[in-house]
């Protein structure tokens, strides 16, 4: 049997260049190797969107158009809807009982995000306790691997100690979840952030081609190269940090920049119709599967029935494991 992967995105919106670098294209590549459970996570959601969830039904619909139009295959994979399996609540709970509120208050998303989201209170509950949620969305569907990349390995880490934790109080009832490292294209968002929506930083893959030549004007480039003959420093320049992704010769500009034999505006020229031509399929397929309006409904259902089994068989196992004494009566009766 193919051993199982779950991962998953929070729905907040049509997806951009760095979901398609840091974690798409990596899971497109997986649905051969492995059984894959792929997963909206529109609970995670709430843990930024508590207060204005009006967005989230369109968000889902959107993101799935996203994965479809990149290459998820709901033929290969389970694709789902995290609220419709209300056993991840339950496991949530169970595991949250277990687990040291320190393991929780030294996670760098939170410490990270607290900086750097200004516009929103997320001093919650729901928001220190969302790796937890995170442990049990993994451990539910007894995934033996999570692809990740490097900077997100110590949430990993943090299910893996959730995990031998619980499972040294009720039993070995999950296998401990590996990483799959992924390497992944480094896709900055326009300011030289991390891409972010939350940021408004970011490149959608639905992006219209005016759109993306405005968003390629406004990237940062070397403040050191002052007119176009100046040498340049392209280690540090976000146009640069695309043209790596996009641009087979990116080596030739990369030495024509440090000589000073390339300008800041004919990079970005290029880079523009880079941008444009590799989105413009993605762009076409998009709009095909957005004509079937039922289309991501029938798929994620189908995917409810089938992580629904998978969760539902899971369940029974932990409450038979935490709660030996109930059992135990009622068997004896």
């Amino acid at each position: 049997m193919k051993k199982k992967i779950l991962s998953g995105m929070r729905p907040s919106g049509k997806l951009h260049l760095g979901h398609l670098f840091g974690a798409l294209n990596n899971w497109i590549k997986l649905q051969d190797e492995y059984k894959c459970f792929y997963m909206v996570a529109d609970w995670h959601a709430l843990t930024t969107d508590y207060a204005n969830t009006s967005e989230i039904e369109e968000n889902v619909r959107e993101m799935v158009i996203d994965w479809l139009a990149s290459g998820l295959d709901p033929k290969k994979s389970v694709i789902f809807r995290q609220s419709e399996i209300t056993e991840h609540a339950e496991l949530f709970l169970l595991l949250g009982m277990a687990t040291p509120l320190g393991w929780l208050l030294r996670c760098p998303t939170y410490k990270e995000q607290l900086r750097e989201i200004e516009n929103k209170d997320l001093h919650t509950f729901g928001f220190l306790g969302y790796p937890v949620l995170q442990a049990a969305d993994i451990l539910l569907y007894k995934a033996n691997s999570v692809p990740v990349g490097e900077d997100q390995l110590p949430h990993l880490e943090l299910t893996r100690e959730i995990c031998r934790r619980f499972n040294n109080f009720y039993g070995e009832i999950f296998p401990e979840p590996q990483p799959i490292l992924t390497k992944s294209a480094r896709v900055p968002g326009i300011d030289a952030r991390k891409m972010s929506k939350s940021y408004g930083n970011a490149i959608a893959l639905s992006e219209e081609p005016e759109s993306i030549k405005k968003k390629v004007q406004q990237m940062f480039t070397d403040p050191k190269k002052m007119r176009a003959n100046d040498p340049g420093h392209p280690e540090g320049c976000v146009v640069f940090a695309f043209h790596q992704i996009y641009n087979p010769d990116h080596k030739t500009l990369e030495d024509c920049c440090k000589k000073g034999q390339s300008g800041c505006v004919d990079c970005k020229r290029a880079l523009t119709k880079m941008l444009i031509d590799a989105l413009e399929p993605l762009r076409e397929k998009r709009m095909k599967i957005s004509k079937d309006k039922k289309l991501v409904n029938d798929i994620l259902e189908d995917g409810r029935i089938k992580a629904g089994k998978e969760a539902s068989a899971t369940m029974k196992e932990v409450r038979k494991s935490v709660f030996k004494a109930r059992v135990a009566e009622k068997s004896n009766r």
